[in-house]
């Protein structure tokens, strides 16, 4: 598409935008059938017609990704790390018994779906994003429980702001739950739409708390932290270690893979992945965040553990030095504002 002839943004107030669905013109569908996936195609119609018998409604045989395309300083339409998108959802498609959407239809519907609704990515400096929701389901005329005959893949878009309403890096706030998010050898560490309906009730529990989100611990021994509702964990520690948990049943996050090389490789961090026993660590914590696609890196002020309130950096009321400068970093990358030396930007082009 030539540059001049760019169709004009919409009349959004892109600085106001909260997480939150924004119908645009375009998504991208493709369906399996006999064994072969179709080329796929732009469609108009926002609405999925499936057969009531469809695996995906009885039996939760869905997976879905969450990425972002952003707007570069010198106008160009950025991915960050989508053939990781793609590998998870591979990883997905396989524990559920579905057929793997190829790499190159996943970028494919990803790049289709952005360049059609150009008109919705948010201009360079609005702090918002265009969303990106690759999804994947079962489909098609069933009854027993076993994997359905069709599948349809199919990506939608939507301009979005900051997951948490709170502007910036404002801290937010956890609560352990007492409810299991997903069993050692489980679906826990898999993209799929069962996860996140089961974790529902504790993240309600931990708002009627005072808390943002909740935080699982691990199903076994309920000791060792796994991740938030909605967003993996990350926690600097004294003697400049910077930890994530190293359990099987988490969500292998693009965003706190990026972030761990950045606190490694640009600040100079020891970097572990492994188990954090909380109670007995806690004291040892500085800085805590939440992060993932949505999230970004969302410093965690505090955690109500046992009844009790435990606070990091500032007492809880602003982003740690650490936090600041690898959210700085990463979205720089993002957004095209830093050099990208790790090549983890994918330019859509238009």
């Amino acid at each position: 598409m030539n540059q001049q002839h760019l169709p004009e943004k919409k009349a959004l107030n892109w600085a106001e935008l909260g997480f939150q669905y924004q119908s645009t013109e375009y998504r991208f569908r493709a369906v399996h059938r006999n064994g072969e996936w179709s080329e796929g195609e732009l469609i108009t119609d926002k609405m999925i017609s499936v057969h009531e018998g469809a695996p995906a409604l009885h039996y939760a045989q869905q997976c879905f990704e969450g990425l972002k395309a952003q707007t570069a300083p010198d106008g160009r339409v950025l991915l960050f790390r989508p053939d990781l998108n793609a590998e998870r959802m591979r990883q997905a498609a396989g524990r559920l018994l579905m057929p793997h959407v190829p790499e190159e239809l996943f970028i494919k519907g990803v790049e289709s779906a952005v360049r059609a609704n150009y008109a919705w990515i948010p201009p360079h400096g609005s702090g918002a994003a265009l969303y990106i929701r690759p999804m994947l389901i079962g489909v098609g005329e069933n009854l027993g429980l076993k994997t359905a005959k069709e599948f349809e893949f199919r990506v939608f878009v939507s301009p979005v702001g900051p997951y948490y309403k709170s502007a910036g890096l404002a801290t937010i706030s956890l609560a352990v739950s007492d409810l299991d998010r997903a069993a050692p050898a489980g679906t826990g560490n898999y993209k799929i739409g069962a996860n996140y309906a089961g974790g529902l009730l504790a993240t309600r529990q931990a708002q009627e708390l005072g808390a943002n989100e909740a935080l699982f611990l691990d199903a076994r021994e309920r000791r060792y932290i796994d991740e938030a509702g909605s967003a993996n964990i990350v926690v600097a520690m004294t003697g400049g270690r910077f930890v994530t948990p190293g359990s099987s049943a988490v969500l292998p996050s693009v965003t706190r893979r990026s972030i761990m090389a950045l606190a490694e490789q640009e600040l100079g961090l020891k970097t572990e992945q492994r188990g954090i026993d909380l109670r007995g660590e806690i004291a040892d914590f500085e800085e805590v965040a939440a992060c993932g696609t949505a999230a970004v890196i969302s410093p965690v002020g505090k955690i109500l553990v046992d009844g009790n309130w435990h606070s990091f950096y500032g007492n809880g009321e602003e982003p740690g030095p650490i936090t600041q400068k690898l959210y700085e970093l990463l979205v720089g990358i993002q957004r095209g504002e830093i050099a990208d030396k790790y090549h983890w930007t994918h330019e859509v082009s238009i």
